[in-house]
């Protein structure tokens, strides 16, 4: 994987290779013992590059690239699709011309192997979209369609890092020059479809070593361009393993029942598209009762459950109500446990690995509390248990919390019953014999405020949205999106930068008007859903925003969804329910409070 120099200077060169008796690839030029090899490109513990070009079209135009192309060069696939590959050459985006370093017999030699339909391996200098310098360890294969004629270009790019004289006054002087003609072993297998080296690999190891490491859309790009990899990725397994090891393990378990009906195919692309999101009002038996506001609701894998909530003559309230959705009749039933924590509002409900709820903190008879109780909804009797974790926060209401990894808690802002409101950040490890609570320290933190949101993606990383915030000596509503990743060494928050997204079909360009008292929902694919809260001004609260935290510039999606949706979106708690549920419970109509409507954000098809 070592660059070849000499006296500084880059030997970046085409490889011909040839194939061997056991049909693995083999370098022609024996002296050349340090060439490529196809396992360099497909060394797992290397980030591959993949660029699909376009045969067909005049100038070879790129219609796909992965995560790693655009991580590693710089560009956005919007900033590439339609583009020949060669403004890679260039070190600056808006010059019109490759770089001089650039080996001019190198690109000669890849033109000559593409219009001659044969393939191309070697070195070649490129540069990042900022202007660094790279060695692209470059590979281009042709594909074949069904009448022998080629339809892409595939390109599997290694990059590395490289330091150059950038003021060289030309590319270096190479010491050879390999021949563009084809051996008699290596045209034999420039006439079909099997020439591709991937193709040589068994079913398992294209699958494991390289389909199962690429996004659901990657695998669905790819599958586009080659017979025998779109029927790979038709697999099941192999569906499943790529959308396992792009959303995790947590995730897909929660997706299984539903794969049931849709199959992994269709439900990765309905849940990356947002095709079939549509609302409905769910109707079910049984009612939560005495009525009440300020409560909090979870997901406990499919079923929903409140607790707690202000009721008449601001009563604070005790009790734990389940809504069982795997019923064939859903009805409302309280759960009768053995012990309850004392009555609160204000307070926040999460779930733990699947079936355990924690409640924190909230406000009750004797004031605003900072106590932890958990409750096992399979215990045979459930029963609330206090967790005295040392070091508790500060005592706090309207504060928001999430966990991460399935067992660890945090909690961020809220309120103090002197009215201060807050900016920590406290995290708690309940699988600890002896929790304790941790503040993390950052250097930049956001305003205080309440009425905020917190949702995980990425299993370790929390988006902050919106709130009551202080700015100055006032408090206003906040539109601000922060992040903060718990698996870093030194955790910090930082503001995400978010920009209004130039929309087509069921999404449009719209950035949120500052809220709170929202709610946010993390998506199996790692998106976030805001919908509603308390807004300023004549905009809707029924609005769906989505955003995609992991984007290199994340933007802003309004999504337009058909149905019958909630007509009031503030005061409301909501959920994610088998992972493609989102529920909606309760709210304010703007004259009373609405506790017994449920709605639902479908965000994938339900029918067989």
């Amino acid at each position: 994987m070592g660059m070849h120099t000499d006296d500084d200077s880059h030997d970046l060169k085409r490889v011909k290779y040839d194939v061997d008796d056991d049909g693995d690839y083999v370098d022609v030029d024996d002296d050349y013992s340090s060439g490529l090899r196809l396992g360099d490109f497909l060394n797992p513990m290397i980030p591959t590059s993949i660029v699909v070009s376009d045969a067909m079209e005049p100038d070879f135009p790129v219609i796909y690239v992965n995560k790693v192309f655009e991580s590693v060069t710089g560009y956005r696939a919007d900033e590439v699709l339609g583009r020949n590959c060669r403004f890679l050459q260039y070190r600056d985006p808006r010059a019109q011309r490759r770089h001089p370093l650039v080996d001019p017999v190198c690109v000669s030699e890849i033109r000559t192997c593409l219009d001659e339909g044969i393939h191309f391996q070697g070195e070649l200098l490129n540069f990042r979209k900022d202007g660094t310098p790279l060695v692209n360890r470059l590979r281009l294969t042709p594909i074949y369609g069904d009448d022998g004629v080629i339809t892409h270009i595939i390109g599997i790019q290694v990059f590395t890092e490289t330091k150059i004289d950038l003021n060289s006054v030309s590319y270096p002087v190479f010491k050879e020059t390999v021949s563009n003609q084809p051996t008699a072993r290596e045209s034999e297998y420039t006439e079909g479809p099997e020439m591709c080296g991937i193709l040589q690999l068994s079913d398992d190891v294209m699958a494991q070593n390289i389909l199962s490491r690429l996004t659901p859309r990657d695998v669905a790009s790819v599958g586009s361009v080659c017979r025998r990899i779109r029927q790979l990725t038709k697999n099941e397994n192999v569906r499943k393993m790529v959308c396992q090891n792009a959303w995790g393990r947590e995730v897909t378990c929660a997706l299984e029942r539903m794969t049931n009906k849709l199959g992994w195919g269709r439900l990765a692309r309905e849940l990356t598209t947002l095709e079939a999101v549509c609302w409905k009002k769910l109707r079910v038996g049984g009612a939560v009762e005495p009525s009440r506001c300020n409560f909090s609701a979870c997901a406990a894998g499919n079923r929903l459950v409140l607790f707690g909530g202000e009721g008449i003559n601001m009563q604070p309230m005790d009790d734990t109500f389940v809504l069982n959705l795997d019923a064939v009749n859903p009805e409302w039933r309280q759960v009768s446990v053995k012990s309850a924590p004392p009555g609160r509002w204000g307070h926040t409900l999460t779930c733990l690995n699947g079936s355990w709820l924690v409640v924190f903190g909230g406000c009750g008879k004797q004031g605003m509390l900072n106590d932890v109780f958990v409750l096992d909804l399979d215990a045979k009797q459930p029963t609330w248990i206090e967790v005295y974790g040392g070091g508790p926060p500060p005592p706090r209401s309207w504060h928001s919390s999430c966990t991460i990894e399935g067992s660890k808690l945090v909690v961020s802002g809220g309120c103090t019953a002197a009215g201060v409101l807050l900016n920590d950040t406290f995290l708690l490890d309940l699988t600890m014999e002896k929790p304790v609570w941790r503040e993390i320290p950052t250097s930049r933190v956001p305003p205080s405020r309440l009425g905020h949101s917190l949702s995980v993606y990425g299993r370790t990383k929390i988006l902050m949205f919106g709130g009551l915030a202080k700015s100055g000596h006032l408090r206003l509503r906040s539109s601000e999106v922060y992040t903060i990743d718990l698996v870093d060494e030194k955790p910090q928050w930082r503001v995400l930068e978010c920009n209004a997204f130039t929309g087509v079909g069921t999404q449009s360009a719209v950035v949120p008007p500052p809220r709170l008292d929202h709610v946010a929902m993390s998506m199996p694919c790692g998106r976030v859903i805001i919908f509603g809260g308390s807004i300023a001004g004549l905009h809707s609260p029924s609005q769906v925003f989505l955003l995609d935290p992991s984007e290199e510039k994340p933007s802003w999606r309004i999504l337009n969804v058909p149905g019958e949706p909630p007509k009031f979106a503030w005061g409301h708690s909501t959920c994610v329910v088998g992972g493609t549920r989102v529920l909606v419970l309760g709210g304010h109509t703007g004259e009373e409070w609405v506790l017994n409507e449920l709605h639902e954000l479908c965000l994938a098809s339900r029918q067989a």
